[in-house]
């Protein structure tokens, strides 16, 4: 086990904040992840958070997927005072933190989040797994499923996809795998890229666009300029920013910056 204590880091906020769709609450303070193929059993406690790890796993994965050696509290610091809206929503959601998870893995997720509520997502990314996904086992001998690798979806067939409930996404998932199968993308190249030439290589994908590349960008490859604009996104910036987001301020944690203003306006904080 290890215990990591609550500074700017909170798992319910983590969970509902758009970006990762293999958290779910258990029960409680308890929350299930499932990354790739590994799962960890959290305990969210109020002042202290209980990861089911060794301390070798934690420092070999988990602590650089949670961010967890980013001070976060320097991009509170730079948010302006006159900025009222923003300094509300950093600090309603100021336990959240941007996730370094899988390239891949996002790239299938963000194409399924098109036109999607957060609980079908989850839907979907599970009966995928469970489909074309290897089994696993949690510590007490109960299956888990890991998530499809590339070569898996590529042979996959469009109709087995839309058995799934997957719609018109299943024909650009099978054409993203098939693509990356084949070598057209290169999954260890985009980390390496700039965040423009990254979003661009994405955008070569069928089925994604700016949005989708974006969140790629931002919750996979951790392009922390990219600023992925929804409809709670874009409601927010017509409201509030109608001369435009301060982006040239925020140069290296807009991507921040976003996820608490979509927190705040997903959970109605100003209500």
């Amino acid at each position: 086990m290890v215990t990591i204590e609550n500074c700017r880091f909170s798992i319910p906020q983590i969970c509902e904040s758009g970006q990762c769709f293999r958290l779910d609450q258990a029960g409680g303070n308890t929350y299930e992840l499932v990354a790739g193929d590994r799962w960890l059993g959290i305990e969210a406690g109020k002042k202290e958070t209980v990861l089911s790890c060794s301390e070798e796993e934690y420092k070999d994965f988990w602590q650089d997927y949670f961010d967890l050696g980013t001070d976060y509290d320097s991009y509170l610091k730079q948010i302006s005072r006159e900025d009222q809206y923003l300094a509300e929503a950093a600090e309603f959601g100021s336990g959240i933190r941007i996730l370094k998870q899988d390239t891949w893995e996002m790239i299938i997720t963000f194409i399924l989040s098109q036109q999607n509520n957060i609980r079908r997502i989850k839907g979907l990314i599970r009966a995928l797994s469970e489909r074309y996904g290897r089994e696993c086992r949690k510590p007490d001998g109960t299956a888990y499923y890991a998530f499809p690798d590339v070569n898996a979806l590529a042979s996959a067939a469009e109709e087995e996809l839309r058995e799934l409930k997957l719609g018109y996404r299943s024909r650009y998932i099978c054409g993203s795998a098939r693509m990356i199968a084949a070598g057209d993308i290169s999954l260890a190249e985009l980390p390496e890229m700039e965040y423009g030439r990254a979003r661009e290589e994405l955008m070569k994908l069928p089925g994604i666009g700016r949005k989708v590349a974006d969140c790629i960008c931002l919750f996979a490859l951790h392009q922390m300029d990219a600023f992925p604009v929804d409809t709670h996104i874009q409601k927010v910036l017509d409201e509030h920013y109608r001369d435009g987001f301060p982006f040239e301020q925020y140069r290296g944690c807009a991507g921040v910056m976003q996820q608490y203003i979509f927190y705040y306006d997903l959970k109605g904080g100003r209500k």
